[in-house]
């Protein structure tokens, strides 16, 4: 039987069309089920507040020792009190003054209810503030350099040019400041004019006598 041209043509193309038919099935698209037996990632840890400087003290502290650490911690950074027999606060219990063992000279720490909530710099200290200030600075020069963030108030003991600078980095005012969670510094400043002590922590800068 003789095959039209037409006919081949058509017979052609469906040989072509078979030809290139995949018939293997579709890959599956979906993804994979999650192993539910696998363990979840771990959550990134909590940054770690590095201790200060250790010649730079803060209204939060001085090197390892941080306002607000357990007595426990203090001792287990700078060591016991390094003169025992000596006087420190009238109820040790409640309140207590010593220079800890390993603490640089010249600094003393009030502990208060098994917190340290007070370092001093006195006689012959040479740790600065992280404003640059130290012992027997100029009270001008603290006041110059601090602007309105500084107020004085009359030093108790000695008559003016004595007076009290306290510079309060959170929660202070120019009225007597009860909130615990507070932190300033305070300079001492005799009738000379210049700096005599210096306190920095929580509202405790503010007592005179020890811890009253």
């Amino acid at each position: 039987m003789m095959i039209r041209p037409a006919a081949a043509i058509g017979v052609c193309m469906l040989l072509l069309a078979a030809c290139g038919r995949d018939d293997r099935p579709a890959a599956d698209a979906s993804p994979p089920a999650p192993d539910m037996t696998a363990s979840p990632a771990p959550a990134p840890s909590a940054p770690v507040a590095a201790p200060g400087a250790a010649d730079t003290l803060t209204a939060d502290g001085l090197g390892p020792a941080r306002i607000g650490m357990s007595k426990a911690d203090l001792i287990a950074a700078w060591g016991d009190d390094a003169n025992p027999g000596a006087v420190g606060g009238a109820e040790p219990e409640a309140c207590d003054i010593f220079h800890p063992a390993r603490a640089p000279k010249g600094v003393s720490v009030m502990i208060q209810n098994g917190r340290l909530t007070r370092i001093t710099l006195a006689r012959d200290a040479d740790v600065k503030t992280d404003r640059g200030f130290g012992l027997g600075d100029t009270a001008l020069a603290i006041k110059q350099a601090y602007g309105g963030a500084v107020f004085s108030q009359p030093h108790k003991y000695q008559d003016a040019p004595a007076e009290d600078l306290f510079a309060w980095a959170r929660g202070g005012s120019t009225a007597y400041v009860v909130d615990p969670s507070a932190r300033g510094v305070r300079y001492e400043i005799g009738v000379a004019g210049k700096v005599g002590m210096i306190h920095a922590g929580d509202p405790s800068i503010q007592l005179v006598e020890g811890c009253s």
